[in-house]
């Protein structure tokens, strides 16, 4: 039996390695068969065969019937589908379970302690980052937003208004109700309407046409911003910069605000 290459990567994603999915793929052909069937149909050597099988056994793929010699019998696929959703529910679960457990005996405080003891030994110049991927860079501004105390500086684009609005939105409101100041400068026009209305309810807005740039500051020490034009930049290659500098993170924060008084308001 062949079975094209691309196809048995795929069933990676059911959780299954090489052995495994041309195993389950070749009894799946036959419906029911023996260990040293399916080693000559799937290519597989003999010797593990069996550990494999067992393996599909245990994970739900197939059924070993009584008797001898011993068969074994595939399992609809739609019914495998089914018990690996509920293998991963379950999962889900138990992990759960596991971290909360790790606060209530505090390994989580024992954790950060160390992590606390470790930042005070880190040289200042080594309290930045570049960030590779859109995504990344995103992840690494909201987790620097959400110790913000007093104050968010954000600078955008506008076609990032929209990704700023989807991706940090909760995060924006969390802040807000902790008393964070946040304030947005983008160049906006009509076709931003829906996010400048649901942002200006959490955010300071206020748009800007002459300047293009991407970057925060957040609470005058950290300074984020994006290396390249998102207008010539796949997402996967975009590039972010972080570095944690109150000197510089000031400086940029006070020339904002030498631009932001010019600005005209966006209004709810």
């Amino acid at each position: 039996m062949i079975v094209k290459k691309d196809f048995l990567m795929k069933l990676k994603e059911f959780g299954l390695n090489s052995y495994e999915s041309k195993l389950w793929t070749a009894l799946l052909s036959r419906g029911t068969s023996t260990a040293g069937e399916l080693s000559d149909i799937a290519n597989v050597p003999r010797s593990r065969s069996y550990d494999v099988l067992e393996s599909l056994e245990k994970k739900g793929f197939i059924i070993m019937k009584i008797g001898k010699p011993i068969k074994y019998i595939a399992v609809q696929p739609e019914e495998v589908v089914e018990r690996i959703k509920k293998r991963i529910e379950e999962d889900t679960v138990y992990r759960r379970k596991l971290l909360d457990n790790m606060k209530s005996a505090g390994v989580l405080n024992e954790l950060n302690l160390l992590f606390k003891n470790g930042i005070k030994m880190i040289e200042p110049n080594d309290l930045s980052a570049s960030l590779k991927g859109r995504q990344n860079s995103y992840n690494h501004l909201d987790l620097l937003m959400k110790e913000a105390k007093g104050n968010i500086i954000l600078m955008t684009t506008m076609e990032g208004i929209e990704r700023k609005h989807n991706s940090f939105k909760k995060t924006f409101k969390k802040l807000k109700d902790k008393g964070v100041k946040i304030r947005i400068a983008a160049p906006l026009n009509s076709n931003s309407q829906k996010f400048v209305k649901e942002l200006s309810k959490i955010a300071e807005l206020r748009n800007i046409s002459h300047i293009q740039a991407r970057f925060c500051v957040v609470d005058n020490k950290d300074f984020w911003f994006m290396a390249l034009d998102d207008k010539d930049v796949h997402p996967t290659y975009d590039l972010g910069i972080w570095v944690k500098t109150p000197f510089f993170a000031s400086a940029m924060a006070k020339m904002f605000d030498s631009v932001w008084k010019d600005l005209k308001p966006v209004k709810n």
